[in-house]
Order: C-alpha cells, then sequence, then structure tokens
C-alpha cells in the first residue's frame, strides 16, 4: 500500500497520480505497464513514484482499493441479513455501475489479466457457509460478466436461478 508520504500528499496531487494510475492500468494490463508512462503524466519524479509506491504491483493494489471502496459505496449500508433477491440485485447493479463508470476498462482488464498476476489477498471472512456459497457464486457471476460481456444476461440470470433454488432447498 502506498507510503505514508503519499497518503499526506495534497489532494490535488494525489488524484493527479490516481489519475494516471488509472489510465495506465486501463489501458495495459500489470505486465505492461510502466512508471515511465505514469510519472509522465502525473508530472512526478521516478523517485518520487518509488517514494510512494514500492514497485507497480503495489501501486495496482492501491488503486484497486480505491475503486473498489468507490464501487462498493451502495453495498456497505447492509445492515441486515441479504435475501437471495438482495444478492442478485447487488451483483447485476454492480456489473451495472461498473458498466457505466470510469473504472469499466480497468476493472475488465483486472479481471481478464491482472487478478492472475496479483498476489492473493485476504478477503473479508465469510460468518457461515451459506454466506461463503453465496460470495463466491456472486464473486464467479461478476468475473463471468466482465470475462464474457456477451454472456452476460446469461450469467446473472444462472445466478438468480441458483440463489432462488439454494433458497427454496433451505426452507424445505
Amino acid at each position: 500500500m502506498p507510503s505514508r508520504t503519499f497518503k499526506n500528499l495534497k489532494d490535488e496531487k494525489k488524484q493527479r497520480i490516481t489519475t494516471a494510475l488509472l489510465d495506465e492500468f486501463s489501458q495495459h494490463n500489470l505486465p505492461d505497464a510502466e512508471v515511465a508512462r505514469i510519472i509522465k503524466q502525473a508530472e512526478i519524479s521516478r523517485g518520487a513514484f518509488y517514494k510512494y509506491f514500492t514497485d507497480l504491483a503495489d501501486a495496482y493494489l492501491y488503486l484497486f482499493a480505491v475503486v473498489m471502496t468507490k464501487i462498493h459505496a451502495p453495498l456497505t449500508d447492509q445492515t441486515s441479513q441479504p435475501t437471495a433477491a438482495d444478492y442478485y440485485q447487488m451483483v447485476a447493479d454492480f456489473v451495472d455501475r461498473v458498466h457505466r463508470s470510469p473504472y469499466r476498462d480497468y476493472i475488465r482488464r483486472h479481471f481478464l489479466t491482472n487478478v492472475g498476476v496479483l498476489p492473493l489477498r485476504q478477503t473479508a471472512a465469510p460468518r457461515n457457509d451459506t454466506e461463503w456459497t453465496v460470495m463466491t457464486l456472486c464473486h464467479a457471476t461478476i468475473n463471468e460478466c466482465f470475462r464474457d460481456p456477451a454472456g452476460q444476461a446469461t450469467a446473472l440470470a444462472r445466478l438468480k436461478r441458483v440463489l432462488t433454488e439454494k433458497k427454496k432447498k433451505k426452507s424445505s
């Protein structure tokens, strides 16, 4: 994650760097990304880049956290246990929100290439086996929607069907 020095930058400079990272990682896979393009657009020195981030992967993970926070913001207000319909709607809304956002190319490239070259991250621990199952299905569906946009409707319909069937079996 970014250094304390980066966190203490003025908002305008931090935004300039974040925008340069978004542009670079939206247009280039992580293995093909270049610090040179980022520092030129952000108008910072190479030394400053490495003062803020350990390497390109560190900068990528910083940007991923920023993007996920912004895209997930509407989902963080959940206070009760979501229903099957809620989970389906959250996934459909998430995919729609990403497609309409400035992060679409970045997220798509993340699922197509970058997730496979990044170190594993700790994710939020599910409360129980059912929540783990639902989280896994939802994330697999999101992944599929970005890997195959033409199959998005099919992937979402399958998720809705599986969640509904799981609810029916649980009720029985």
